[in-house]
């Protein structure tokens, strides 16, 4: 059964990485609810300790980039 269960959690997480600028990309609010957090404390967190990640770890997504997003995850659900 734990197998079934890895494979549940491996989906579920697979579902909240999309593609963007040709990266593969997670949202903050899906980080934030797969660690327990909420999505200001994250942001607070990686803030204070900019120096522990790479450069590239995060951008800030365009306003298309946004609205074409919101699209895509309402017509996957």
């Amino acid at each position: 059964m734990e197998g079934n269960r890895d494979v549940m959690v491996a989906d579920s997480i697979c579902s909240r990485v999309y593609t963007i600028r040709g990266q593969q990309v997670m949202l903050d609010c899906d980080l934030a609810e797969i660690y327990g957090y909420e999505v200001k404390r994250l942001n607070e967190q990686v803030k204070r300790n900019i120096k522990r990640f790479p450069e590239d770890f995060m951008f800030q997504l365009t306003v298309e980039e946004d609205e074409n997003l919101k699209s895509q995850i309402a017509t996957s659900s």
